[in-house]
């Protein structure tokens, strides 16, 4: 039984946190690393959404690239972002 809840993880439906605004922690550019993250996180038991979403990428040729965006509750950002470093990963910052 345990096993089943350990696969489902705390990855999140969107329609899990409702209205509430989330906060953007991460966006992982490789699967790979998206991967990894869902671990950690889930591993430290953080309620998280992971979208896919576009962003820019390229220094010298700009283009449009698709990650996977990571979103928190606000209540637990400090934590995810704490849980992040410690994984090795640079949380998102807004400019």
């Amino acid at each position: 039984m345990w096993l089943a809840w350990a696969a489902k993880g705390v990855r999140r439906e969107p329609e899990h946190f409702g209205d509430q605004e989330l906060t953007l922690v991460y966006i992982a550019k490789r699967l790979s690393d998206a991967l990894r993250l869902e671990k950690v996180l889930t591993g430290a038991n953080v309620d998280y959404l992971v979208e896919p979403d576009k962003y820019s990428g390229g220094i010298i040729f700009r283009s449009e690239r698709v990650g996977a965006f990571f979103y928190v509750n606000p209540a637990t950002e400090a934590l995810a972002r704490d849980t992040l470093r410690a994984a090795g990963f640079k949380p998102y910052e807004t400019a």
